[in-house]
Order: structure tokens, then sequence, then C-alpha cells
């Protein structure tokens, strides 16, 4: 007879909701079986050998007809459970591994940055601690994405939430990866004490991947920053360029030049332009770190069509200025007065602006031309300070030097330009005439034997002669 068609002992019974063993029989006998048959089927339904303790089945593996279900299942479950908890386990114990170093990571890391970078050494006391709670929060972002690689990681921004928004502003990117990489050699160098035996590799490479996170993170804040400052600088700049273009020389402007880093040493000057039709924000900016390299300090401010640059330093500013022509579009280019300071840059802009709107009385007019070289063509657009510039460096120095110079001046203009016809006038020898139009270019500074600047000397002599009536 089959052992498991064995009739129970007299007086015992199977217990189906036990722990599997058979239970004595107080109140009934149990009947003599008939035949092995009948006791196949009453002990198949609980899958038990006699007097033996039930295995439970995976419930993920359905019995198979016809075996050993029990055994078979048993087997399975465990080479599951085996192959699915091992490098849970291993990752869970670094992890635990890991918080308990997470202190001791931190107070390497500071170790770290005061031994190795000279700034965080000279950071403020209070900015230091700040650096040490973004360092704590750093490590504690590490723990959170360890114990869930496949979640993003905490970003540079989560880290500094622990600190004040100033510490953005002393710490500059450069720093910031510098911190990132003191933290993972840190980590890298610890690794072999803190990581559980046999996980040293897995940590040094959770290591690498996240700070490449947060190094790729750090980048992206720092853009995002550099492009809202470059916004504000480029509308603080457009704001400080109107103000000079109209005169607005107070202390709130200098201040606003200070915050876009003009030094204000040496003298400044104003050049105006067209502007070039593929003139942008890109190329603007490089403009002004080409006028930068030049001249020392530059504004670029672009009104409608034409373009406005602000040059200071202690250079040569015309040369400089000259060095930028092809900056320009086509047209004129005007060269306003060179100025000692910020303080009369407004009178270098006006001048500029208004030998702009001059230039094209004089089509001959050099590329780039001087303001003070179109005086007489600002004067008939109605330029006051022209007029006043005429008047006082030209006719007032002529009137007081005396010895029929100014007489002679008008002579010579009122004759053609004519040396022997303004010695027949004045009943004097053309050799007369000839030293007399020396001593005007020695006081004025102009000619009156070149063909420009007696043209010069004539409007000015007339502004002074109807200035006297």
């Amino acid at each position: 007879m089959d052992e498991a068609a064995e009739p129970l002992h007299q007086g015992h019974t199977l217990d189906p909701t036990g722990d599997g063993f058979a239970r004595p029989l107080k109140d009934r006998a149990l009947p003599a079986p008939s035949g092995g048959e009948r006791i196949v089927r009453l002990w198949t339904p609980y899958n038990r050998a006699p007097y033996s303790r039930p295995v439970p089945a995976s419930p993920k593996t359905a019995p198979s007809t016809g075996s050993a279900p029990g055994r078979k299942a048993s087997s399975t479950t465990g080479r599951t459970k085996s192959s699915a908890t091992g490098p849970e386990t291993a990752n869970g114990k670094n992890l635990q591994r890991v918080r308990d170093a997470s202190g001791k990571l931190t107070s390497a890391t500071l170790r770290r940055l005061d031994e190795h970078l000279a700034w965080y050494r000279n950071l403020p006391a209070e900015d230091r601690s700040y650096v040490g709670l973004v360092a704590q929060a750093g490590v504690n972002a590490f723990i959170t994405w360890f114990a869930d690689p496949h979640r993003p990681p905490h970003g540079v921004d989560k880290m500094f939430s622990a600190a004040p928004p100033e510490l953005t502003r002393t710490i500059s990117l450069q720093q910031t990866l510098q911190l990132v990489r003191c933290g993972v050699d840190v980590v890298e160098e610890m690794s072999d004490q803190i990581a559980a035996p046999g996980g040293e590799r897995e940590l040094r490479e959770a290591v690498l991947r996240y700070s490449r996170e947060v190094a790729f993170s750090a980048a992206e804040i720092y853009a995002r920053a550099a492009e809202v400052r470059g916004a504000w600088d480029a509308r603080l700049e457009a704001l400080v360029v109107d103000a000079l273009v109209r005169g607005d020389g107070n202390d709130a402007l200098r201040s606003r030049m200070s915050a876009l880093g003009w030094s204000g040493k040496g003298g400044t000057l104003v050049v105006v332009g067209t502007t070039n039709p593929g003139l942008d924000e890109v190329r603007a900016a490089e403009l002004r770190r080409a006028a930068r390299r030049s001249a020392g300090d530059a504004l670029v401010g672009v009104h409608g069509d034409r373009l406005i640059l602000v040059l200071g330093g202690e250079g040569d500013l015309v040369e400089a200025a000259t060095g930028l022509l092809g900056r320009f579009g086509p047209g004129p280019v005007v060269i306003g007065a060179a100025v000692s300071g910020l303080d009369d840059a407004a009178r270098s802009a006006r001048s500029a602006l208004a030998g702009m709107a001059a230039a094209p009385a004089w089509p001959q007019a050099p590329r780039p031309v001087m303001a003070d070289d179109l005086l007489p063509e600002r004067v008939l657009t109605g330029d006051a300070s022209a007029r006043r510039t005429l008047v006082t460096q030209a006719y007032t120095p002529l009137a007081e030097a005396g010895g029929s110079v100014l007489e002679t001046l008008s002579a010579y203009l009122g004759t053609g330009r004519s040396l022997e016809a303004a010695a027949r006038r004045l009943y004097v020898h053309p050799n007369t005439v000839r030293y007399r139009l020396r001593k005007v270019s020695e006081i004025t500074g102009w000619d009156p034997l070149d063909a420009r600047e007696s043209f010069v000397l004539q409007v000015a002599l007339a502004l002074g002669q109807l200035g006297e009536r």
C-alpha cells in the first residue's frame, strides 16, 4: 500500500486549519477504511505528508499538476527571494552607513575647504557658517537620492535654500564647483571606511553620478542668473545713455554707471553714428567688449537708427574711437568733444549729436569727424553752443589782439581770399597781409589760407559782428 494511503491510527484525525499534525479524537471514533482509495481522497486536498508541517506556497507560483508542488514551490521561492533582495540589501547597508557618517562627511568637507580654498578662508564667519549649512544640505540631498537613485537629484537651488540669497552673490560659479569637487573628493576618500564590504565601488559610482548632476544644476542656475543680470544691465545701460543724451549729470547717474562697472578713470568721449543693420544684443555685447579692450570703460546705446558709444579711460580715446569705425553703419561718424570726466560727459554727448545732425551739410567731411570741426554747420542748424564756441575761440581773441589782425582777416575774406587784393585795400605790402594772417592762425588755431578753415573763420567773424550790434 502507498505510504500516503496508509490508514491513520485509531482515535486520530486530520486538522485542516491547524499546523499539520494529527489530533486525537475524544467524542467519536474513526470508522475503519474500506480501501486505500478513500484514504487518498481524504489526504489529497491538504497536500501534506502524515505528521509533517506544511510549507507555504509562493503566491506568484502556481503548483504544477502531477508533481510535488510543495517542494518545487519552496525551492523556486527561495531562489527568487535571494536574487531580488541581494543587491537591495547591500545598497541598504551602504545607505545606512552613509546616514551614520553624514556628520563626519560634513566636517571633513569643511576641513578640506579650509585647507585648499583661500576664498573660503577669507569669507566672514557668518558666510562660512552658511557654507557649512550648504555642505550639510548637500550630504542630506545625496542620502535622499541614494535611497532612490531613479528619482532626479536635488539641485543646487535646494542646497542653497538653507542659506540666504546674498550668499549666491558672494560665491561665484567657479567657487560653487570647487565646493562640489571638495565634497566628492572627501566621499571618495572615505568610501572604503563608510561603504559596506563589497559596496565600495557602488558608493563611488553613486557619488560621481550625483556630483555630475549637481554640477550641471549649478551651471544652469548661474546661467539663468547671468541672463537675468545681463538683461538688467542692458536696461540700466540704456537708462544711463539716455540720461547722458538729455544732459542729466547728477549723482544718480554716477551711481548707475558705477553699478555698470564704470571706473571713472581718465576722460570721457561720446561717439555717434548710424547703427549697423546686423546689430543685435550679441553684437552689441561684442562691441562693448571690444570698446573696453580699447578704452577701458564703454557704454553702448541704440536710439532708433543711431548708435551711441560712450568711451572712458586714460588712453587716447580718439584713437580708440577710430579703431571702432567698422562697428558703425554707413554714413558719418561724429566724435564729441573730449571732456575731463563724467560730469562733463553730457556736453560731449550734445556736441556729438549736434554734429551728427549737421554732418550732411559737409559731404566732404572725413570719417570720423570731430564735432568741433562741424561748428559752422552746427550754427546753421541752430546749435547755440557752437555759436558761443566760435565767438569765444575765434572772434573775441582776434578783437582783443589788436594790431589790425581782425581788420586784415576781414579784408582778406571780403576780397575773395586774395592777398594782393587785401593788400591794396589796406594799403600795405602783401607780405604784411601774409604775416598778419599767420598771427590769426596762431591766435585761433584756424589757418585762413586753408579753404575749410577760412570758412570757419568767416562764420565766426560774421557771428561776432552780429553780436556787437
